[in-house]
């Protein structure tokens, strides 16, 4: 049996679980009061998704992205669960930002109550990215590599 596994989207989607997983642990030390040790966790966290997006978007432009390769009767739903996770991706990316400036701004207040909520969505991100990257590389072959939108839409 011959496996493998392409190199940019297993390094990518290694970077977001870190990002996951360091998110985590920061979220566990601001539990414990440990205010500078979840601030460096933080921006670890932030670094490792910065990571990922570098290599997803230059993946991207320069190669393309790959077509869902399973069983077309399955495909509309692998489409739908692919929305939804770049939705949340969008999203949870958008309030990691808003977080990390409302926490170096020392608005405690609404960072206590926004960090939560970007963390789900950030872990909730990570889960739905790792099933996209297992739907297209290890469960199915791949199919074509291309644009972004001939391989999300098929056109």
């Amino acid at each position: 049996m011959n496996f493998s596994l392409p190199v940019l989207p297993t390094i990518s989607t290694t970077f977001i679980v870190l990002s996951a997983i360091t998110v985590a642990i920061g979220w566990a030390q601001i539990k414990k009061g440990k205010r500078d040790s979840h601030q460096k966790t933080m921006v670890l966290a932030a670094i490792f998704a910065i990571i990922f997006f570098l290599i997803y978007a230059s993946r991207t432009i320069f190669i393309g992205n790959t077509a869902f390769g399973g069983p077309d009767d399955i495909k509309i739903y692998y489409t739908i669960f692919l929305i939804f996770h770049i939705t949340l991706a969008t999203v949870g990316a958008v309030l990691g930002i808003i977080s990390l400036v409302s926490g170096y701004k020392k608005n405690f207040g609404f960072h206590r109550k926004l960090g939560p909520i970007t963390s789900y969505i950030w872990f909730f991100t990570a889960i739905t990215g790792v099933a996209v990257y297992l739907l297209l590389y290890v469960f199915y072959h791949g199919g074509e590599t291309t644009s972004v939108i001939k391989a999300i839409l098929g056109l």
